[in-house]
This record gives C-alpha cells, sequence and structure tokens, in this order.
C-alpha cells in the first residue's frame, strides 16, 4: 500500500465542451478541404488530451501522431514528423523545407482525409517550426489534410505560427475544476480542504489531480493536516514535466530571478532594469543572455512567463541558497531605487527562522497606508512578516492583519486560512475581535450568515473597549447580515447596540446610516428620510467604496434611483482603482439593483453579468447568488424559460444552503414573473401568494412589496380576484411613503385590474399619467398593455389598438420580449399584423390558441392547461382540435417541435 489517495482518471474532458466543438469542426472540414488549428495552452490544461480526444474520435481517414522527442529539446521536429509519415529521410537541406513536408503529407493522405497531430511543437527547432508554419498556409495543396498541433503559452511566439488559427485553452472554471475534483476522488475531500485545493490548482487540471494524490489517506477527511505546501517542487515539476526542464534551467538564473522578482509584483510582468541588475549582481555576470520564448517573453521593456505553472515550477525547484541569493539581489536593487516595501519583503524572503528586526520593518511598511500597494501584496507581505515572528511576539496580530488585506482583495477563504495560523488563544481582545471581524465577514461573502452575524456580534463586543469605531463597524455588518437572512428583529437588535465612537472617522455618517436603516425597519420613512439622505449627501466627496456603497444602499431606501446609480458607480470605480476585490462584486450588485428598479433591465443584466464574473473569480458565492437573482430577473421578461430556470436555480441554491431570504425571495419573484410573462397567471399566483401575503413563508421585508403588483395581476387573470385586496392594502401603504417613485403607478393598475368597469377606465388613465413622471418603459408598457387588453375585451377597439400598439413600441424598446409577443397577439387578435408580429402557420392562431399550444408543447396535460388559464377542460379540446387543424399537426409531438423552432426564431404570435 502506497498510502496515498486514490485518484481516477478523469473519464471526460471537464469544462472543454467549446474546445471540443472546434475539434471537431476541423474534423467535419476535412471531409472536403484541408484545415489547420494550433491549440495553446500552458502544461497541465490538456493540449495532450484533446489531441488524444481528436486522434480517437476522427473517422474520415487515418491519424499520423508525431511524438516528441524525449531526450532533450529542441529538435528536428521536420525529421521526426517525416519519420512518423513513413517518408525516406531526406537530404539535410530537404528535411526543413515546407515543400518536402507537403509531398511526404499528400504520400501520406492518398485519396482519404488525413489528420495530423503534433504536439509540444514548441520543442522543435526554430527551422523545423518555421518549415511547418509556412507548410501550413499551403495546407491546401496536399489534399485533405489536418494539422491539429500543439504550442505551449498563451500563444504561438513564432511568426510562422502566429498567423495560424489558435484555440486557446484557459485554466477550468471553478464549477467544473470542482466537478473533476469531485470525480477524481469519490468526493471524498472535507469542505474546506477542496476549497484548497481548488484554490491552489488555478483551474489547471493536471495540477488538481496531482495534488489530490500527493494527500495521504488521512488527509482528505481533515483527520491530519496535509503536506505545505501543497505544490512543492514535486508536484509542479511533475505537472511542467521534462519537456521544459532543460528550458527553464539557464546557467544566466534569469528564470529564477523574474521569478522571485514577480513574488512581490502586482502584475503578471516586472520591469527588466531591475531584475537584469540583480542577475548580474547574483551570479556576477555583466548581463544575461536572452531568455528561450517558450519560458520568458520581453515586450515593451518588461519580462513576464508565458506560462504561471513554469514560473512557479521555476522557484519551486531552484535550490534554497540560489532563491535567497536571487533575493537578496533584488532587494538591494529595490533599496537602491527607493521601493521600501519591494525591498523589505526580498529581505524577508531571503531570511529563514526567527527575523524580528526583518518582521517589525516589513510588517510598518505593509500597514503603512503612504506606501503604495495592493491589498493583496500587503497581506503577502504581512504573512511574511508573522512567518519571521518569534513565538512570543506579535505573530497573532500579523497573521490577522494579512487575513484583513486578504479579505480586502477579494480571498475570503484565504483570509480564513491565514487567521488558522494565528495563535489567537493568547491574543488580547482586541485582535481576538479583529479576527472575529474577519470571520463573520467571511460568512457574510460565502457562508451561512447566521454565522456571519454570530461572528460578528462577537467581534463587536470584543472591540468595543479598544477600538469603538471597529465594534460600530462590525455591528452594522451583522445587521447587514441580518437584513440578508430577513431577521428584522436580529437586524433591529444589532443596530440598537452598537456603540459609537463620537470622534471616530466617519461617525456622524455611520449614526445616520444607522438611524434611517431603524426607521426603515419600523415603517417610519418620515423619520429615516433625513438621516439617509444625509449618508447619500456626505459621500459625495467621498472615495472610499465602503462608504459609497453605502451611500448607494441609503440612496435604494429612500428611492431615489439615480442617487443610488452614481453611488453604485463610483464605489465600483474606487473599488477598481484600489484593488479591493471584496468591495467590486458588492459595487455591482448595487448598480445592478438600482438600474433594475429603474426598469433598465438589459444594463442590470450587463453590471449582474459582471459582478457574476467577479463574485466567482473572489469566493463570493452569497454575492452571486444575488446576481444570479437580478439576471433571473432581466431574463423574465427578455429571455427563454431555461435561461431564467438556470439563474433561479443557482440562486436558490446557495440562498438555501446559506440563509439567503433576500436572493431567495428575488429568484421566486422572477420565476413568477417569468411564468406571468408567458401567459401561466395560475402558476404565477401560486408562487407568488406565499411571498405576499402574511404569514410565515412571506417573502424578504426588503422585497416582497415590489412583488406584488405581479401578484395582483396573476390572480386577477387566473380569474382569483378574490385573493389579491389584502396584499394590495399592504402594498397601498408602501406606495404612499414615497420609496419606490413607480408604486404610485403600480398600485392604480392594480386597483384597475381588480376594479369594477366603470371604475377601471379612469384608474388606468391616472396609472398612466403618474408613469409620464417616472423613467423606464417597462412598467408603462405592462400598464398600456393591461389597459388594451381590457378595451379589447370592451369592444373599443380603437382605443385598444393605441394601446396596445404603444406597449408593443415599450416592450421592444426595453428588449422585454416575452411581454411584447403578448402585445403583438393582442394586436392580431383586433386584426392588426404588426411589422414584428410572427409570420408561418403559427401567425395563424389567435393569443389564445396561441397560449394552450405553448402549455402543451412544454408537456402539460389538458387538465393542466384549463387549470392554468382557468377555463374547463372541454374548452381546452376545442382549442386543441382547431390548433391540430389549422397547423396541420397529428399530435402533441409535431406541436412541440414546431412551437420550440418557432420560439427559437421569433417567427410565432
Amino acid at each position: 500500500m502506497t498510502g496515498r489517495t486514490t485518484v481516477r482518471t478523469a473519464p471526460r474532458l471537464y469544462g472543454r465542451n467549446s474546445q471540443l466543438r472546434e475539434v471537431a469542426a476541423l474534423s467535419d472540414r476535412l471531409r472536403t478541404h484541408s484545415a489547420v488549428l494550433v491549440v495553446t495552452g500552458e502544461p497541465g490544461l490538456g493540449r495532450t488530451a484533446l489531441l488524444d480526444h481528436a486522434a480517437r474520435t476522427f473517422d474520415a481517414g487515418p491519424v499520423l501522431r508525431v511524438p516528441t522527442d524525449r531526450p532533450r529539446p529542441p529538435h528536428d521536429g521536420v525529421r521526426a514528423l517525416l519519420r512518423a509519415a513513413g517518408g525516406a529521410r531526406p537530404a539535410p537541406s530537404a528535411g526543413s523545407t515546407p515543400q518536402a513536408l507537403l509531398e511526404t503529407l499528400r504520400a501520406a493522405a492518398g485519396t482519404a482525409a488525413l489528420l495530423v497531430c503534433v504536439d509540444d511543437v514548441h520543442l522543435w527547432d526554430a527551422p523545423s517550426r518555421a518549415a511547418l508554419g509556412r507548410a501550413a498556409r499551403s495546407l491546401h495543396t496536399a489534399g485533405r489534410v489536418g494539422l491539429l498541433l500543439s504550442v505551449c503559452g498563451h500563444r504561438p511566439l513564432d511568426p510562422d505560427l502566429a498567423a495560424l488559427p489558435v484555440l486557446g485553452l484557459p485554466p477550468l472554471p471553478v464549477s467544473d475544476a470542482g466537478e473533476l475534483l469531485d470525480e477524481a476522488t469519490c468526493a471524498a475531500l472535507a469542505p474546506a480542504l477542496r476549497e484548497e485545493l481548488l484554490e491552489e490548482a488555478a483551474g489547471n487540471p493536471a495540477l488538481l489531480l496531482a495534488l489530490a494524490r500527493r494527500l495521504s489517506t488521512a488527509e482528505p477527511r481533515g483527520r491530519r493536516l496535509p503536506p505545505r505546501p501543497l505544490a512543492d517542487a514535486g508536484v509542479l515539476a511533475s505537472v511542467v514535466g521534462d519537456r521544459l526542464s532543460g528550458a527553464w534551467s539557464d546557467a544566466d538564473g534569469l528564470p529564477l530571478t523574474v521569478a522571485a522578482a514577480l513574488r512581490a509584483a502586482d502584475h503578471d510582468d516586472v520591469d527588466a532594469g531591475p531584475v537584469l541588475a540583480a542577475t548580474g549582481r547574483a551570479d556576477g555576470t555583466p548581463g544575461p543572455q536572452a531568455p528561450r520564448s517558450e519560458v520568458l517573453v520581453l515586450a515593451d521593456g518588461r519580462y513576464r512567463f508565458g506560462s504561471d505553472l513554469v514560473r512557479r515550477a521555476v522557484y519551486a525547484a531552484a535550490p534554497p541558497g540560489r532563491r535567497r541569493r536571487a533575493h537578496r539581489a533584488l532587494a538591494a536593487v529595490h533599496e537602491a531605487g527607493g521601493h521600501r516595501l519591494p525591498a523589505l519583503l526580498h529581505r524577508a524572503w531571503a531570511a529563514s527562522g526567527s527575523a524580528p528586526r526583518i518582521a517589525t520593518g516589513l510588517a510598518a511598511a505593509a500597514a503603512d497606508a503612504t506606501v503604495p500597494a495592493s491589498h493583496r501584496l500587503r497581506a503577502v507581505a504581512l504573512t511574511r512578516a508573522a512567518e519571521l515572528t518569534a513565538p512570543d511576539g506579535p505573530r497573532a496580530d500579523r497573521y490577522t492583519a494579512a487575513a484583513e488585506q486578504a479579505l480586502l482583495a477579494g480571498s475570503p477563504g484565504h483570509a480564513l486560512r491565514l487567521l488558522a495560523r494565528a495563535p489567537l488563544d493568547t491574543a488580547p481582545p482586541v485582535v481576538r475581535g479583529r479576527a472575529q471581524f474577519v470571520r463573520g465577514l467571511a460568512d457574510r461573502y460565502d457562508g451561512p450568515v447566521a454565522d456571519a452575524h454570530a461572528s460578528l456580534l462577537s467581534a463587536a463586543g470584543l472591540l468595543a473597549a479598544d477600538a469603538p469605531g471597529r465594534s460600530a463597524a462590525a455591528a452594522l455588518a451583522a445587521a447587514d447580515a441580518a437584513w440578508t437572512a430577513g431577521r428584522m428583529t436580529e437586524c433591529q437588535e444589532a443596530l440598537g447596540g452598537i456603540q459609537e465612537d463620537p470622534a471616530g472617522p466617519g461617525a456622524d455618517r455611520t449614526r445616520d446610516y444607522r438611524l434611517g436603516l431603524r426607521a426603515v425597519l419600523e415603517a417610519r420613512f418620515d423619520r429615516a428620510a433625513a438621516p439617509l439622505r444625509r449618508v447619500v449627501r456626505d459621500a459625495a466627496a467621498d472615495d472610499e467604496p465602503e462608504a459609497l456603497l453605502r451611500s448607494a444602499s441609503a440612496a435604494l431606501l429612500l428611492g431615489d434611483l439615480p442617487s443610488a446609480g452614481r453611488a453604485g458607480a463610483r464605489a465600483l470605480a474606487a473599488a477598481r482603482d484600489r484593488g479591493s476585490g471584496a468591495f467590486e462584486p458588492r459595487a455591482l450588485e448595487y448598480l445592478a439593483y438600482a438600474e433594475l428598479r429603474a426598469g433598465c433591465h438589459a444594463l442590470a443584466r450587463t453590471h449582474a453579468e459582471a459582478g457574476l464574473r467577479a463574485a466567482t473569480a473572489t469566493g463570493q458565492r452569497n454575492t452571486a447568488a444575488h446576481h444570479h437573482a437580478v439576471l433571473a430577473l432581466a431574463a423574465s421578461i427578455e429571455a427563454e424559460t431555461s435561461v431564467v430556470a438556470a439563474h433561479v436555480g443557482a440562486a436558490l441554491t446557495t440562498a438555501r444552503r446559506h440563509g439567503l431570504a433576500q436572493a431567495a425571495t428575488l429568484a421566486h419573484w422572477a420565476a413568477a414573473r417569468a411564468d406571468l410573462g408567458r401567459g401561466r397567471p395560475l402558476e404565477a399566483a401560486e408562487r407568488l401568494g406565499p411571498l405576499v401575503r402574511p404569514g410565515p413563508r412571506r417573502g424578504h421585508f426588503a422585497v416582497w412589496m415590489l412583488a406584488v403588483p405581479c401578484y395582483v395581476e396573476a390572480a386577477a387573470l387566473a380569474a382569483r380576484p378574490q385573493d389579491a385586496p389584502e396584499a394590495l392594502e399592504s402594498f397601498a401603504v408602501w406606495a404612499g411613503l414615497g420609496a419606490d417613485p413607480q408604486a404610485p403607478a403600480q398600485l392604480l393598475r392594480c386597483r384597475a385590474l381588480l376594479a369594477a368597469p366603470e371604475a377601471a377606465d379612469d384608474l388606468y388613465l391616472r396609472a398612466l399619467d403618474l408613469h409620464d413622471g417616472t423613467a423606464g418603459d417597462f412598467e408603462r408598457a405592462r400598464t398600456e398593455l393591461s389597459y388594451g387588453k381590457w378595451l379589447r375585451r370592451r369592444r373599443r377597439l380603437r382605443e385598444a389598438r393605441d394601446r396596445l400598439g404603444a406597449a408593443l413600441v415599450g416592450f421592444e424598446r426595453c428588449g422585454a420580449g416575452v411581454w411584447a409577443q403578448q402585445a403583438r397577439g393582442e394586436l392580431r387578435a383586433l386584426g392588426a399584423a404588426p411589422n414584428t408580429a410572427g409570420t408561418g402557420a403559427l401567425a395563424r392562431l389567435t393569443p389564445q390558441q396561441w397560449r394552450v399550444a405553448r402549455h402543451v408543447a412544454d408537456g402539460a396535460t389538458n387538465r393542466e392547461v384549463a387549470r392554468s388559464l382557468s377555463v374547463s377542460t372541454r374548452t381546452i379540446d376545442y382549442h386543441l382540435r382547431n390548433v391540430f387543424a389549422l397547423l396541420g399537426v397529428r399530435s402533441r409531438v409535431e406541436l412541440a417541435r414546431l412551437v420550440g423552432q418557432a420560439e427559437k426564431s421569433g417567427a410565432h404570435p
């Protein structure tokens, strides 16, 4: 027995669907003509696996695999290709010519298609690479030959290869990497270790599997700590492979020096001047030779590695003594240039054991706000300072400070791992309070918000005596966590327990925000308005992301959507300028909320998509759930049901696990609005009823009233108007508070839907008058649509046509395609044929017939359709017989196919 974790070979290529389609398309092209594709990516990303898949699945002719010569690159690649093709050994002058290649490939293909797979072309000698590139550009003369090449790096560096079509292999997304790891380990890893392995591998599948294989049988479940570092020199070398070993062991030391310099850099490249100076100092040579292009790239006076994995392998594989010499040389160069933090950091890496003096200076520089550095680099410096601190020194304080900076950089998981290294049991209360603050914020970003609330309240208590400002911030964060969880009482208690520092920076804004938020929770908007307006006003001169986010939140509570949008945009700019990965996804969240409430759904979707990417990249699953909910709401008016369902499912998965009541309510509202838009009012009413009516299942207190207009419309259309008045009266109170500019017009529309005929006309007209004073096309178009339907049922056809036409224009202007279909259907029922109406057989259906057809196409039975449309089963039978006759179909399967094709192409009523 080896005592190591058994790791299964992955049965499929995870996260490579688009690349597999590209390779399949290349194979298809070979049925008629030649084609070439260069697969790029760093070691371990699956270039060889993709070529193996292509060779295994190619069925249009023979496959030629060209092996890489193992002894030591570079080698004569053209000769290797000719040998693999069975050609005669050419003369030295002919062996590297494109013509020799083309003639050999033409002969090997014969009358069939030929796929040539060449791995690691970057290891070929320069003449061979040039010949291959020139031959690839003339491949059409060789018959039906396909070249599938593999090159290490982000792109081919040879000019002759760079002009060819490129297929890049990026790192795997976290979700796909997680699936790969679970499949390989039978899902046997403890959650914390699983997350750490995923972060360490950074989307590299080969490295991920190598890390898993390194674990002993006791480590996956957490019974023993895993080896440190997780990715040591042996693991990295096993992924990089011996094919690059000759390239990065240059005697001049340049690759190692660049790798060492990058550890103290905020970018993926470094200035060549200091590196060259440091290399000369370290090796005693006047200057290094030019580096190999597949390892180092020199562009615009800056060095970078072609592969980050190779950078890590170069540094890890170097002997400790050489690493320390490189760091000392870099420290001397930075000291001469006056760069304090990088100089101290390199000195710290050159030291070993306990070095109190270096640790103290490094920690002071990292904490100095006047020293230019990102949060990530400050976290690196503070971590190294803690490692060099004696056990009886301020080690816990420095690890905690490093965790704070890691959290600001957007790495909550890394922050928690740093806290795990801090000896907090003997630390003073203020340090333990700061650690609890970090834990609480990390859970608020990516964990159960109830746990976050408890940790943040604990932090507030521990910090009260020595750091009242931080204590108030922790209590306010605890209130935010309770708000997200929908726990109003706990939110009020957290706000009431804040002990403010009257002399602290921003104390007035904190007090105003607290007073305003408490008044909102007590439904006293008359008391909330003044302090919240001061929060919005005072942030106008601020450039701190957190203060700007609070301003955006205050503006949203006031219903001041323009101010909320401006504050969100400024918070986003400030977060990006400071490299605050923790704040960027939240800034995009507030910005998307403001745009969504203003009716700017397309813009909200754009920012929510960016926010989802940022939240996923920084491990903020809770924030990602909110972005999924926003995307579901945007998609509910403009996209297919499957898109809405995917975002709703993603939001609810995290919301249920972490107690995110606000995100869950938004997601359920989005699903119901999609049902309503697609003509399913009964399903929408049943989804929304528990959310908006009083009771234990009512939705989040800050969201449920926003969904009431959808519920009232659904109840009215489902012939259940008696269910709506109670929720509507609560909404009337909300509309009267002035916190939502759309609410007064929505209230009148809802009253019109439930009113007697003699009162509805006036209510619709008054609602439209109020819409004139608010921004956004969607809500006005919904009122026009409802009014147009009402007019059509009363045979006021000219007025109905005007209202429905206005609704169609409004829906099309804001991209509400699902709702525009309703308007088109109503116009067709009037005999109108708008230019954007559907064409083909389905265009002959009435709106009710189209609704029946769509329900049946979705798989509903006649009884289910009747229940959804609030009609009898006999009526559905009648409509369905007419639909079959009009469309000339004989089965539900044919109908589903026709409806699906029409919806995909947009050619439907």
